[in-house]
């Protein structure tokens, strides 16, 4: 990194986001207005309220292909970073033959230098991994990351923020401070995304994102009821632009492709702009104030192509349906994008289907059926005093999953049952949800309807860098025991909760610890690697191989 005043520094990045066999996109965030080069390829930053960022997309690159690269601002060369341990970073572009490697988990809560220690927070799981993978041979290097929520915890500060805060406000940071606008947000990006190893891993293996409750507020979008209790706190409004604008800024836009760069109104807007002299954030805050407002203004789910896989990322967040009495996980008009892209997924020839959801869709039986109970209480009791306990429960024990969006679960369901019997073209050999959020490990398989030629799956894992105490573990652990489904399946029987045609069998876990998931495809083959770390076992420790396709 360039020392010298009189030359740009690279505060964080590269992020090495959306690649296709042609083409790739890197992201940067520089310490003032500066050129971006990488290879060969040239973009301006642009301004958001003092902070500066760019976007470069790398044209004509050959299927298949290796290509290492260095990034340069104003022309001087800050990255690789001067003796740096890691291998150089590259963009490596599908199309060759052979397998392909994702990996995938949820919720890494700042980096382990600045959580507290009394907190015993087991070793990041992603900071393992890129040491890892730093030391293995590049055919087995993962060839895309998925993070399925929680890249930043808005909610729960470090000791070091917490300090910063204090500064910033003048004031003591109290132990439960939370950040309240943009530039605090830029702080939790910081602090999450200059751990060197992390760093060069996002700067090699492209990333798809979406976001968790977490990166706004601990039960974002929980109810109708909530929204009404939050909206009406003077603090809100700038809370949620600040992280909205920064989940556009830091991770949305890293999800696009450049054909949908070209097509977005919202950068072409923010390119337009003059970067020594225009600040975009009066654009960019209203853009994220409309989108809490009117959440079809933007459609925050995308699709990643991979070959013979097919990534489609659900936001299971922003673009709820909360009146009591059509609960929706999204709206009518983005499931049935959704459904559509599920199905050109099978029309193109796809071998394994796969959705990205940040809440799980298969729950353990009890949890399930807990959810079901509740949302049914919820529904028919709104507004009485049976319907405010329902939602107080509902709010303390984060009943806020698939299952307690009832129409939303079974709509899933349907359609991958659908496209797993073959009812839009040959059935792909696996239909897979990755989740996270729960801060645990787990596979499912859905067992019934029968008759399906392809297998779905739920795979969740969670957390990359958290915890998950006592209590959850015990919670979690009993959620799968048979007496406990038996138990909840009666309340919810009791409550004439509707019933659903779905069942599914626990295959593999809970797993805890801190962990990273992996995927790992082959034609119509695919397995489920689990690794994970714990307190005083610093390496990653592969714990799970578990086949999900037929023979």
């Amino acid at each position: 990194m360039p020392s010298d005043p009189r030359f740009p520094e690279l505060l964080l990045g590269p992020l090495l986001r959306h690649v296709d066999p042609v083409s790739a996109t890197l992201w940067v965030e520089t310490d003032r207005p500066c050129e971006v080069e990488i290879l060969g390829r040239r973009a301006r930053t642009f301004c958001v309220s003092g902070h500066h960022y760019a976007l470069v997309v790398v044209e004509d690159l050959e299927p298949g292909s290796t290509t290492p690269y260095g990034v340069h601002l104003d022309g001087a060369a800050v990255w690789p970073p001067p003796q740096s341990s890691f291998p150089p970073s590259r963009i490596r572009t599908p199309g060759d033959e052979g397998g392909f490697r994702i990996a995938f988990g949820s919720c890494r809560y700042a980096t382990p230098g600045t959580a507290d220690s009394a907190d015993r927070i087991p070793p990041d799981a992603l900071d393992a991994y890129a040491e890892r993978v730093a030391h293995q041979p590049e055919e087995a290097w993962p060839d895309a990351l998925v993070l399925l929520g929680d890249q930043v915890y808005a909610d729960e500060l470090t000791p070091p923020t917490r300090s910063w805060l204090s500064l910033r406000r003048g004031e003591e940071a109290p132990p439960d401070a939370q950040v309240s606008d943009f530039e605090e947000y830029t702080r939790l990006y910081a602090e999450s995304w200059s751990d060197p190893g992390v760093r060069w891993l996002l700067s090699t293996i492209p990333s798809s994102m979406i976001f968790d409750d977490h990166e706004m507020i601990d039960d974002w979008n929980t109810s109708a009821a909530w929204r009404r209790e939050v909206t009406a706190e003077d603090w809100w409004s700038a809370r949620i632009s600040g992280g909205l604008v920064s989940y556009w800024i830091y991770q949305h836009l890293g999800n696009l492709s450049p054909q949908e760069l070209a097509e977005n109104k919202t950068w072409q807007a923010v390119k337009g702009l003059h970067e020594d002299s225009d600040d975009a954030e009066p654009m960019l805050r209203e853009m994220a104030e409309r989108a809490d407002t009117e959440p079809a203004s933007i459609r925050w789910s995308f699709v990643r192509h991979w070959g013979d896989a097919r990534l489609i990322m659900i936001d299971s967040r922003a673009g709820r349906v909360l009146d009591e009495q059509g609960r929706r996980m999204v709206d009518d008009e983005e499931f049935a994008w959704i459904e559509a892209a599920m199905q050109r997924g099978v029309e193109e020839g796809v071998q394994h289907l796969i959705i990205g959801t940040s809440l799980p869709w298969l729950l353990p039986h009890a949890i399930h059926n807990i959810e079901r109970w509740n949302e049914t209480l919820n529904v028919r009791h709104e507004g009485a005093w049976r319907g405010r306990q329902a939602e107080k429960l509902r709010q303390a024990a984060d009943l806020e999953h698939w299952a307690a969006f009832g129409e939303s679960f079974e709509r899933l369901g349907r359609a991958l049952t659908s496209v797993a019997r073959g009812d839009h073209g040959p059935a792909p050999a696996t239909a897979l949800v990755l989740s996270g959020d729960v801060h645990h490990a787990y596979a499912a398989e859905l067992v019934q309807p029968a008759g399906l030629t392809g297998r779905v799956h739920q795979l969740t894992v969670s957390p990359l860098h958290n915890q998950a105490p006592h209590p959850i573990r015990v919670g979690f652990r009993i959620g799968w025991s048979r007496w406990a489904k038996r138990f909840t399946a009666t309340l919810a029987r009791a409550a004439r909760a509707e019933p659903s045609v779905l069942e599914w069998d626990k295959q593999a876990g809970p797993f805890f610890g801190n962990q990273i998931g992996e995927l790992v495809l082959s034609g119509r083959e695919a397995r489920f690697q689990l690794s994970v770390t714990d307190l005083g076992q610093p390496d990653l420790r592969q714990v799970l191989d578990l086949p999900l396709s037929q023979g």
